[in-house]
């Protein structure tokens, strides 16, 4: 079997990567548990060099690394070289802040007893192509850094990425068999959680996709976490900074060409400024470019693939057809879907009920604040949300009565290597990043020394 990396933009076909047999991914399996038994002894300080090692090396080589992201899935140029950035900073994060965060913690007894963090083997990362540099980053520093081995199931349509990752961590220190791509189908899936190798698995992906790995998970007694679907809430109050929330809005609801979990998708506005919000928001998605990523002056680039360009123009057809309004774009040619906006969608409609994953917009009036929270709420997924009112207290108030795992107060809702990130509901459940995030997948042992 043959995965082919496909130039979103051009349709061409970039390159060809061979699945692997059953024998050569034992061989992957067998390479990681060797490198785990070696790697785990290894200090924090062995770690934290190869770590920053690997952040110099993304930075000196982001333009080329930007290019292959934009190449394979389609996004603009400066977004992947930032994209390439980030996943750098979060190199360095855990770099630094590993050691401490892993360090022992004693508790009040009577006798000598405390926690103490080992690694668990292998953690088994099935990752998406949306972002496929930081999503791999994102859990691979920390468990890494914690002691741990990885084995990446890349998107098939950035296995490139994959490669460049791979080759990263090789070029930077790393022992062979410390962090492996594995170009795998997804009847192969089950044999690597079921590995004795495999400790952990992490995915970031659909809610079906979810529920199957969880299922395996389960099957075999693996610790999983999932980051899955989002339809995110940005709700905007009676005294809202409208003119900044729109700004945002066009942000949050088009970057990466609408593509991110974490993107805003439900416009929840208050009655009182519905009108002034639709007007300015309209406003703003009207004057992107849409079109080839490699230009300048260009916005937005395609969705990555043909099929979701075809799901989202449905999503979009039948949403007019339930009542919504467009009031801007609509139009779409192969994979370049115009930035579009639509208002007047109601619970009912599919725009609200499924997750939209490109750039399409849509307005939900509320009749006030409670209203709009209940909205928020009405709904299977509880990844992230945003709030915009000039009166904090408010804020926090109500950011307490949203169902999600992350909630931005007057912000762009966004991941951070500092601060914890995951959902809850149908978005799934675990969390990233931060200390928390790298205590997924170790063993917190219980130590007692009388």
């Amino acid at each position: 079997m043959i995965f082919k990396s496909i130039n979103p933009f051009s349709q061409a076909v970039i390159a060809e990567h061979e699945v692997l047999t059953n024998a050569q991914l034992t061989q992957k399996l067998q390479l990681a548990e060797s490198a785990f038994k070696s790697w785990r002894t290894t200090t924090f300080q062995e770690r934290a060099d190869k770590m920053q090692k690997l952040a110099d090396i993304l930075r000196a080589n982001k333009n080329e690394l930007g290019l292959l992201i934009t190449n394979e899935m389609g996004k603009i140029l400066s977004e992947g070289i930032g994209e390439v950035e980030k996943s750098a900073g979060n190199c360095d994060f855990y770099a630094e802040n590993a050691e401490k965060m892993l360090k022992d913690e004693q508790y009040d007894t009577p006798f000598k007893s405390m926690s103490v963090y080992d690694p668990m083997g292998a953690v088994f990362a099935i990752m998406p192509w949306n972002y496929p540099f930081w999503q791999v980053l994102r859990y691979a520093a920390p468990a890494i850094m914690g002691g741990n081995v990885t084995l990446l199931k890349h998107a098939p349509n950035v296995i490139g990425c994959a490669k460049a990752i791979e080759n990263a961590f090789l070029e930077a220190g790393f022992p062979e068999g410390v962090f492996q791509q594995i170009n795998i189908d997804i009847p192969q899936v089950e044999s690597v959680i079921a590995s004795d190798i495999v400790h952990g698995i992490t995915l970031t992906g659909s809610e079906m996709a979810g529920s199957s790995v969880a299922a395996l998970a389960g099957k075999h007694i693996k610790k999983s976490v999932l980051e899955l679907g989002g339809s995110d809430a940005f709700i905007v109050l009676d005294d809202a900074d409208i003119e900044k929330a729109a700004t945002v809005a066009t942000q949050s609801r088009m970057l990466n060409a609408g593509q991110a979990c974490i993107c805003a998708k439900r416009f929840i506005v208050t009655e009182k400024v519905a009108e002034e919000f639709s007007s300015l928001f309209a406003k703003k998605v009207y004057a992107l470019q849409q079109g080839n990523p490699l230009q300048e002056g260009i916005h937005m680039g395609p969705l990555a693939r043909l099929d979701l360009a075809e799901k989202l123009s449905r999503q979009l057809e039948k949403s007019l057809q339930q009542g919504a309004k467009i009031v801007v774009g609509g139009e779409r040619e192969d994979c370049n879907f115009q930035p579009t906006l639509i208002d007047f969608v109601d619970a009912d409609n599919i725009a609200f009920q499924e997750e939209t994953f490109g750039p399409l917009a849509t307005i939900v009036r509320a009749k006030d604040e409670n209203d709009a929270i209940a909205i928020a709420n009405n709904h299977r997924y509880g990844l992230a949300s945003a709030i915009w009112t000039e009166d904090r207290e408010k804020a926090y108030k109500l950011a307490r009565k949203i169902d999600a795992g992350n909630v931005f107060v007057n912000s762009l809702v966004r991941s951070d290597s500092r601060i914890p990130f995951g959902g809850i509901k149908k978005s799934g459940y675990g969390r990233e990043l931060s200390e928390i995030g790298i205590k997924e997948f170790m063993n917190m042992k219980s130590l007692i020394i009388e």
